[in-house]
């Protein structure tokens, strides 16, 4: 299940994006300031966003800034703001597309799905997180060309984290989603493995993605962002 963050200071709309995302699977948090905006992020990542620019504390660029600062999830800027000079800024202001207002719910809904696509949480077997390259069904790995052999669980856990990018996972969470069953396995299995897919992916400070342990707690992969 996918997770959106919808920024919208509408209610009317902001309900209508959030009945038809969580009618079509998704996971919806909805947030009408700029200040609910960041509280959402701050209790969790989203895969993707739909901003809108214009909100009542202010608009909606410099969010963006932070969001890209933690993620590179997705970010559609929503707006009645259709001039080709504010198109230009959403653009360039972290912005992946823009939608202005009114717009079909089927045509953003593509869009949404088409990011996503991008970004390897389409619900088929093959994530692409250019230049990591995951065939779920086949095992297969490449990062940068070079095959990468997992084992079982080590594939598991990459694509559990590569169709999360940007998420966090507590080791509970992880033994939940990835072993199923949590009976019998040693306390330090998520931390062997996660050290195992860094070595074997060549995670280090040059490296295009990241895996890390914050300080509270939780594992996050991501693109590296310098």
């Amino acid at each position: 299940m996918a997770s959106l963050l919808v920024v919208e200071d509408q209610p009317e709309l902001s309900g209508v994006l959030e009945r038809h995302f969580t009618a079509n699977g998704f996971e919806v948090t909805v947030a009408h300031t700029l200040a609910e905006a960041r509280s959402a992020l701050a209790a969790g990542l989203p895969d993707l966003v739909l901003l809108d620019v214009l909100l009542p504390d202010g608009t909606s660029y410099d969010l963006a800034a932070d969001i890209r600062k933690v993620t590179l999830a997705p970010i559609i800027y929503l707006t009645a703001l259709n001039q080709d000079d504010a198109i230009v800024r959403g653009l360039t202001a972290h912005g992946d597309d823009y939608i202005t207002k009114p717009f079909s719910l089927d045509v953003l809904t593509a869009r949404v799905n088409s990011h996503l696509r991008r970004v390897g949480l389409a619900s088929g077997t093959v994530i692409d997180l250019d230049p990591l390259h995951i065939d779920v069904e086949s095992g297969r790995v490449s990062l940068s060309g070079q095959q990468i052999r997992l084992t079982a669980t080590e594939l598991k856990l990459l694509v559990h984290f590569a169709r999360h990018p940007g998420r966090g996972f507590s080791e509970a969470e992880l033994l939940e989603s990835v072993w199923g069953d949590a009976t019998g396995v040693p306390t330090n299995t998520v931390r062997v493995h996660v050290s195992r897919l860094r070595r074997k992916l060549g995670l280090d400070s040059r490296s295009l993605f990241s895996l890390v342990l914050t300080r509270d707690k939780r594992y996050v992969f991501r693109r590296a962002v310098y």
